[in-house]
């Protein structure tokens, strides 16, 4: 059994977690980190509301699931625009009974520019999907964690939110603003119950692919060190850290940004 076969078990994903029962939303659950998370989180015993751009990918996530036994429902649409956040909140509260965990996974690539080379075409599209999106979905999600008096929310941080050679211009600023948003929370509402954490992959295989300019600058200073890493993750590996992360394993880990990259970042 290989450790990404294991971290597929439920015998693994019930371990310690506390999650039996409990409503979860992840975003960009249609495929990569995402889907492993909401297959995860549904072993261990929790309800998942599925929210993704790709209703083919969303509706696949649901399926597999439920195909498990699990119980899963899904929302489809643009996390940055505040209707379909509404909409998946309402639904998660409606369906679950409530909303214990929040999981702000999805995210884009930028095109690895430079600042003196980022069009604002890259600029508000990537800061847009990879940070006003996250802090839409969590205030219109703390209401509800707040009246429960408990709550988990983790984020897709990323390498990127933790050095300036992972990524361009756009998403290096936009990773370190989830890294504030992490810290901001955990301060402002340590006292009521509610818990901020982060995640920041190194290399994962995912299929994303990268859609840069070889020739420009910014791909051209940090391209040959973008995975400086031995081995790149499965993306169990990521899920199985943001399961911890939301689980009552965890339940004294509050405004820590947790790096999964094979030391990369130590480097």
């Amino acid at each position: 059994m290989t450790a990404a076969d294991l971290l597929r078990t439920k015998e693994y994903a019930m371990r310690g977690s506390g999650l039996e029962g409990r409503g979860v939303v992840v975003t960009g659950a249609g495929s990569g980190i995402g889907r492993a998370t909401a297959l995860q989180f549904a072993l261990a015993g929790a309800e998942v509301l599925v929210a993704d751009l790709d209703r083919a990918g969303a509706e696949g996530t649901v399926k597999e699931i439920e195909h498990d036994g699990g119980r899963a429902v899904r929302v489809v649409g643009d996390l940055s625009e505040q209707a379909v956040v509404d909409e998946v909140v309402a639904t998660a509260v409606d369906v679950f009974g409530g909303l214990d965990v929040l999981v702000n996974n999805a995210g884009i690539l930028d095109r690895m520019s430079a600042l003196a080379d980022t069009g604002d075409t890259e600029w508000e599209r990537v800061v847009r999907i990879n940070l006003t999106a996250p802090f839409l979905l969590t205030r219109a999600a703390l209401p509800h964690m707040l009246a429960a008096g408990r709550g988990a929310i983790v984020f897709t941080a990323g390498a990127a939110g933790l050095r300036g050679s992972a990524a361009g211009a756009a998403c290096t600023a936009a990773k370190h603003g989830i890294v504030g948003l992490v810290k901001s929370l955990a301060v402002m509402y340590r006292g009521q119950g509610i818990r901020a954490n982060a995640i920041a992959p190194g290399a994962t295989a995912t299929g994303i692919t990268y859609d840069v300019d070889a020739r420009a600058h910014g791909p051209g200073v940090i391209g040959p060190g973008l995975v400086d890493s031995d081995r790149i993750a499965f993306p169990e590996e990521q899920a199985a850290a943001l399961v911890f992360l939301a689980s009552d394993a965890a339940r004294h880990i509050n405004g820590a940004v947790l790096p999964v990259d094979d030391g990369w970042c130590a480097v």
